[in-house]
């Protein structure tokens, strides 16, 4: 027999999510009991489950328990692209550079994502290796795919700050000037 989610049911779990998304940072009990009883009423919410991986990672400090979630939303709806900047997120503050590549080459191919973003934390995975070059590269496509001045500027700081890492060049002629004073 088919489980067939009535539309009242169906609003009723988006009331609580409104409510949790309404609470959450300010109140976090208020935000807490409205997601448990939104997943109460439907334990495979994509948003619900969304939520409640932000409240453990963010709040809680648990990285793992957030990952869970964010599978479990993923599992629910793959093209929930709202998701996905958060479980990088997580994903880089573990450093858990595999998985992060994994999921965002995953990503690229998700229709709506934003590619500015993704190719930013691909710039932020090579920059915590202290791989700057790549880092920087990743930068230049993310720029590419900005749509917006504050984007485009955003990045540009990012590029900037990342450029100011790489390691200082000599340049030939103050080393040629330096030659020529000690042959004399």
């Amino acid at each position: 027999m088919w489980y067939i989610k009535s539309s009242s049911m169906s609003t009723l779990v988006n009331n609580y999510i409104y409510k949790a998304l309404d609470a959450y940072p300010y109140d976090l009990e208020a935000a807490m009991e409205a997601l448990e009883y939104a997943l109460a009423y439907d334990d495979k919410n994509w948003m619900a489950l969304l939520l409640m991986g932000r409240i453990q990672f963010e709040v809680f400090q648990d990285a793992e328990k957030a990952i869970s979630y964010y599978r479990e939303a993923l599992a629910v709806n793959i093209h929930a692209v709202q998701v996905y900047p958060y479980f990088f997120k997580v994903l880089l503050r573990q450093e858990d550079f595999q998985a992060l590549a994994s999921l965002i080459d995953f990503a690229m191919g998700i229709k709506g994502i934003d590619k500015a973003e993704v190719y930013k934390t691909k710039a932020l995975a090579f920059e915590r290796q202290q791989r700057f070059k790549k880092a920087l590269a990743e930068l230049k496509q993310a720029k590419l795919h900005c749509y917006d001045e504050d984007s485009t500027e955003a990045i540009a700081r990012e590029i900037s700050r990342v450029k100011g890492k790489l390691p200082k060049k000599k340049k030939k002629k103050s080393l040629e000037k330096k030659k020529n004073t000690k042959k004399k």
